[in-house]
């Protein structure tokens, strides 16, 4: 079966995002079909790239060029240095490749990354990040960030919190909200029949029966209660400091953290340079390599591309999955 290809944005055109799209595609020739849309004056001098009308052309571009819906911005790319007039553009570019797919010329979206302060000083930004404006377009209430890799998956059910604010952050819906899509998107875009979910407490040792704190006793575990009669597979609430090592992952098929860095931290640890942000609880597949602009080395060539292309992977595979369910 031939799927339509992955729209890939061109995300912050002063970060890496477009470097990584050639390296991506010179790497992945045409064993993956991906279309770039941005501005083809933000791709490196000397690029090779082919430009088409429409994603159905993916497929006739030569695997040595990389094919590139042109998306017109205001301004030039200079590396490290985000100009707000291209702010609206870059927005629009997400919009587009969200349009793409929703109307099945695409079969998912891959989104290099965005700087969010530039997005918010240039067009009046009004979001946190990719996620929840991806949300917005798709009209719904909640989605999931999952992060992944070859070796784990996990979900943070709070994520950019302060430390200080998660307890009053972590309600019984909100936990049971999270479960539910995690579980949902595992089976959809998996192909997991049953996955198995692990769990992490709130307090060291999951609370040690209420002598290290009591959100294990008063909220974690009467939700899973509620979800196991269900059905649910779901272990714990678990010591998160006994949850990552090889034997304790090969138990689950997603580990469920209470807070950013717990969910963030193994995964990074396991695999830096290739872990997938992914977006659980859409209509459409989307994916995001999980590192930031790096205005730093941006247009220097030395961006490590493992992650994009990890991203790219993972939403054609996503795609597959979800287009063989019955």
């Amino acid at each position: 079966m031939t799927f339509p290809p992955v729209a890939l944005t061109c995300g912050e055109p002063s970060g890496v995002g477009p470097e990584l799209a050639l390296k991506a595609r010179a790497l992945l020739g045409a064993q993956l079909p991906f279309l770039w849309i941005g501005d083809p004056r933000h791709l490196p001098a000397g690029s090779a790239f082919e430009e088409i009308l429409d994603p159905s052309e993916t497929a006739a571009v030569a695997a040595d060029r990389l094919p590139v819906l042109r998306h017109a911005f205001p301004e030039p790319a200079v590396p490290g240095q985000p100009a707000p007039a291209n702010a609206a553009a870059t927005i629009a570019v997400i919009e587009r490749a969200v349009a793409l797919v929703q109307s099945g010329a695409a079969s998912g979206v891959c989104t290099a990354p965005i700087h969010k302060k530039a997005l918010k000083d240039g067009a009046g930004f009004a979001f946190p990040g990719h996620t929840e404006f991806l949300a917005h377009l798709a009209g719904v209430p909640q989605v999931v960030m999952m992060l992944a890799c070859d070796q784990l998956r996990t979900v943070p059910v709070t994520i950019h919190t302060p430390l200080a604010q998660v307890p009053a952050l972590l309600t019984p819906a909100l936990l049971e909200t999270t479960l539910r899509i995690t579980r949902a998107g595992l089976i959809r875009d998996f192909g997991l029949k049953a996955p198995r979910i692990a769990v992490a407490g709130l307090n060291p040792h999951a609370g040690e029966g209420g002598a290290m704190g009591d959100e294990e006793l008063t909220l974690i575990i009467p939700t899973l209660e509620r979800l196991r009669a269900e059905g649910f597979t779901l272990l714990g609430p678990l010591p998160a400091d006994t949850m990552f090592h090889p034997a304790a992952r090969a138990r689950y098929d997603v580990a469920v953290c209470m807070y950013h860095d717990q969910a963030l931290i193994p995964i990074k640890t396991l695999d830096f340079a290739s872990g997938v942000n992914v977006t659980l609880g859409l209509p459409f597949i989307r994916t995001s390599p999980d590192h930031g602009t790096a205005f730093d080395i941006a247009g220097q060539g030395i961006a490590n591309p493992s992650s994009m292309i990890a991203a790219l992977r993972l939403a054609a595979r996503m795609a597959q999955t979800r287009e063989s369910r019955p």
